[in-house]
């Protein structure tokens, strides 16, 4: 479903290469988790992938279902499928929850060829995802992500994701900075949208979070590059003794 082959980027205004010749393939129905230290283009491959600006693809490609994403504005990418969840969900004053959510999701509709959704069928549709979600109808009245705690803020993400049903779903260190409950609560969401036609990649340092969304395949980037691939043992390897040995192995 999502292939990237060779990939190399650079920020935009330095001359600093991050992604140094990345491989990877993420198979419909699969869930592939990204470990690795800090600065080894983790977050970055994330944005690339979804379309934020700043950065230079100097060589590679990454395609979707076939389709070119690097040749897509956000939006389109969007509308492909694909999606991502920050580590840092911005808030968005003036701007109401229930709004933003409708408004995505008839865009993306309307971008597909779809019949947009009408206000009644939509509100319906959000509040059961809403509630499989813990998430409290006032939230979905307030501007968004405004005034909301950490673990609000990433609930606020998944329920994005249900409500768009994305084909590709990257989850940029969405466990970081949630509590074990909070965490619970978004590995339940995510784990509810896993099915045979929907790809995860789930970008984490920690293996706590692998405890509750189990990957198929793990791997450790360092250095631009995947360096290494294997199953959710791998994880559970990097818990115990750390990147050093890893990284030696790859040198």
């Amino acid at each position: 479903m999502l292939k990237i082959e060779n990939l190399q980027v650079k920020l935009e205004d330095e001359d600093k290469q991050i992604l140094k010749g990345l491989d990877l393939e993420v198979e419909a129905g699969k869930v592939h988790a990204i470990m690795g230290p800090n600065g080894s283009g983790k977050s970055t491959l994330s944005y690339v992938l979804s379309g934020k600006g700043g950065y230079e693809v100097t060589g590679g490609s990454a395609t979707l279902d076939g389709e070119d994403l690097l040749e897509l504005e956000a939006e389109e990418r969007a509308a492909a499928g694909l999606f991502l969840a920050f580590q840092y969900p911005v808030e968005i004053p003036g701007v109401g929850n229930m709004t933003f959510l409708r408004t995505a999701l008839n865009a993306q509709r309307k971008a597909r060829g779809e019949e947009e959704m009408s206000a009644t069928d939509f509100l319906k549709f959000v509040r059961e995802k809403a509630k499989a979600l813990q998430i409290d109808a006032e939230m979905l009245k307030r501007p968004v992500n405004v005034g909301f705690s950490g673990g609000e803020k990433k609930r606020n993400e998944i329920l994005q994701m249900a409500v768009l049903q994305p084909r590709m779903c990257i989850l940029d260190e969405t466990d970081s900075g949630l509590d074990v409950d909070a965490m619970k609560l978004v590995s339940d969401g995510v784990n509810a949208l896993r099915d045979a036609g929907r790809g995860f990649l789930v970008i984490t340092h920690y293996q706590r979070l692998l405890d509750h969304i189990k990957p198929d395949v793990v791997h450790i980037m360092a250095d631009g590059r995947i360096v290494k691939t294997g199953g959710p043992e791998l994880a559970l390897e990097v818990e115990t003794n750390g990147y050093a040995d890893i990284l030696a192995e790859a040198k």
